[in-house]
């Protein structure tokens, strides 16, 4: 088809409905043959927590129809009570068996989209505030490819209130352990990733005692942020087989590093990198160039979605290769936002890092403004600034909230419902945080006040 010949939207529409059809239907098959007795239908709250609902494969074909309703008003950021009816309709293309529920009976999962009485999307399923971001990009031409690398910590036990957790070790990065205490936790839970059907890159022991790395293969935004959900409860049930808590709280310990989320980001326009030019110093097209222009310009909009929780911010101005201000490079790990290396023949790997986002944020909601940014700069042509340009990042959530307030571009991304939700929600959170009296007041003043 040329750029001139006319779009039969009643065409495409009916394809996707035959390609879903043709999912709904191997999925109705491969439960009945695989004994699967319990499918269980996950869906995310606005605040980036992992919901379940399990039904009996008799009523999948219905589910897949209707829905399965359920009341909103009881999930965070839902809805009110006076329009609570709400209904999950899971996504026949994310099926998978979950390979840790091997005896018999077995279990699967999908994920649901989160829809209205009416059929309409909800407006508070950060599923779908992702979905029409990538729809408009996609009207810009782009498909909006990610690659995350997920950092957490491993603890000898759940921690207790109060007290310091306990690292699994005592290693650092890169390191060659002799216990098999990480290697074994990675092994077990890549191999049950990957019988999801979720591609592993690369996966290590990091900087901080007991913290580990796993990197994740290219997918699209919206398969990347599926499997980031699953990936934190795959990782949080290995970790309690073996005994073991983890966390993906961002910064857990003061003298060690908190634990990121970079993620690695490309548009494509059909088979060809949008960011790849032969010809640039870095080989960084003008369309790569005004998308980092628009994750710096917006970078503090953003912060209350891609870190949002009071603790975010003692790991962003913690120390060590976190970012703490706006501003890009090529070499430069600390930056907001890095520059790979060229790999040469391999202009589809052209790419960019963001480097502010940690491993506990919901990451629909994260990749939507993400992406909103670097796309609003692509749209209005930003100028790329000078690398030594920088412009310091929110300090705290209080700061990140009054950043997020007057944007325009977030509001317009997370819609009315989800913007005011989580306004609401980090105020009430800064407000008790700010009335606390810490460990570190107590030390510091109780012996000499």
């Amino acid at each position: 088809m040329t750029p001139m010949d006319p779009i039969d939207e009643t065409n495409g529409v009916g394809e996707l409905q035959a390609a879903s059809n043709k999912q709904e239907e191997f999925v109705l098959r491969t439960i009945e043959e695989r004994n699967i007795r319990f499918v269980r239908l996950w869906f995310t709250d606005v605040l980036g927590f992992l919901k379940s609902v399990a039904i009996a494969p008799a009523e999948l074909e219905n589910a897949f129809e209707e829905g399965i309703g359920f009341d909103g008003s009881a999930i965070e950021g839902f809805a009110r009570e006076s329009e609570s009816d709400m209904l999950a309709k899971p996504d026949p293309s994310t099926f998978s068996i979950l390979p840790w529920r091997t005896e018999a009976p077995g279990a699967a999962r999908m994920f649901c989209d989160i829809v209205m009485p009416d059929g309409k999307p909800s407006p508070a399923d950060p599923r779908h505030v992702l979905r029409r971001t990538l729809n408009k990009a996609a009207e810009m031409g782009y498909t909006c490819y990610t690659h995350p690398e997920i950092e957490f910590y491993l603890f000898k036990d759940r921690p207790e209130h109060g007290k310091s957790p306990v690292p699994v070790d005592s290693s650092g990065y890169f390191d060659q352990t002799p216990a098999v205490v990480g290697h074994d936790f990675r092994r077990q839970a890549i191999t049950i990733l990957e019988a999801m059907g979720i591609s592993v890159e690369f996966s290590h022991h990091e900087g901080g005692p007991g913290q580990q790395e796993i990197d994740l293969r290219y997918a699209d935004a919206l398969s990347t942020a599926d499997n980031i959900m699953t990936f934190r409860h795959v990782v949080k049930e290995v970790a309690l087989d073996q005994g073991f808590h983890a966390s993906f709280m961002p910064k857990p310990f003061t003298q060690h590093p908190g634990s990121g989320m970079h993620t690695h980001v490309s548009l494509f326009e059909g088979e060809n990198n949008a960011f790849y030019d032969a010809s640039d110093e870095y080989n960084l097209s003008r369309v790569g160039r005004s998308f980092i222009a628009g994750l710096l310009r917006h970078a503090s909009e953003i912060s209350a979605v891609t870190n949002q929780w009071v603790n975010s911010y003692k790991r962003l101005h913690g120390g060590g290769e976190a970012p703490a201000v706006a501003n890009w490079g090529h070499s430069n790990r600390g930056a907001l936002v890095r520059v790979p290396m060229y790999k040469p023949k391999k202009e589809n790997s052209t790419r960019i890092e963001f480097r502010s986002p940690d491993s506990a944020c919901n990451p629909y909601l994260a990749y939507a403004v993400m992406l909103s940014a670097g796309l609003k700069g692509v749209a209005e042509n930003y100028e790329l600034p000078d690398s030594t340009h920088a412009v310091a990042l929110p300090s705290n959530l209080h700061e990140a909230i009054i950043a997020m307030e007057g944007s325009e571009l977030v509001r317009e991304t997370l819609g009315e419902h989800v913007f005011e939700y989580v306004l609401r929600n980090k105020r009430a959170e800064w407000n008790d945080y700010r009335r606390q009296v810490s460990a570190y007041e107590l030390d510091r003043y109780l012996p000499i006040l």
